[in-house]
């Protein structure tokens, strides 16, 4: 049996910026056929704002350029909303043009993860998949906030002091000696 046969979406609760009205309706259609029914879409920056102030939401798919490029401005304002229920719901950028740069604010903004356009509703799916799985802490750290960049929780380099709570405590390097 494949993840896809049981995997049930119906009950997630998707909010989506796309930058064309011809990319919503493909994003929704794909949407849809991974069983997702709630898939909130807003025309507008405000009208994003006002969806993630109202409804709890299970994941954002969202193109930067969203509303004349208001989109990253969106996320930023999410991400750092104190009181947003939805604060640190996960978040896949999908970008139409993916450039390192690209990449490096969509990581900046505290995005999850990135698709590049025009991607596979497979793609989608396994990213969504991954999102859903990702164990990673969100953390805050100066401007930043959004999920963990680390993958591995190996702790601080040797003789470094860790800077979060729950990182191990660090082996000091052991001298080498000289066979001399």
């Amino acid at each position: 049996m494949s993840e896809q046969s049981w995997l049930n979406l119906e009950k997630v609760s998707v909010l989506a910026l796309e930058q064309s009205a011809y990319g919503m309706k493909i994003l929704a259609q794909i949407l849809r056929g991974f069983g997702i029914r709630e898939i909130h879409v807003p025309k507008t920056v405000g009208e994003a704002t006002a969806i993630a102030s109202r409804f709890p939401l299970n994941l954002i798919i969202a193109d930067p350029g969203f509303d004349d490029g208001k989109g990253q401005e969106f996320l930023r304002w999410l991400r750092r909303a104190d009181q947003n229920q939805n604060r640190f719901v996960p978040i896949i950028l999908s970008l139409g043009h993916s450039t390192p740069a690209s990449v490096k604010l969509a990581r900046d903004t505290g995005a999850n993860f990135v698709v590049a356009k025009p991607y596979p509703p497979k793609t989608l799916l396994d990213r969504i998949l991954w999102v859903a799985r990702d164990k990673r802490p969100y953390v805050e750290v100066g401007d930043y906030v959004g999920p963990d960049r680390r993958f591995k929780s190996d702790g601080p380099p040797k003789n470094v002091k860790g800077r979060r709570e729950n990182d191990p405590a660090s082996a000091p390097v052991q001298a080498e000696e000289n066979a001399a």
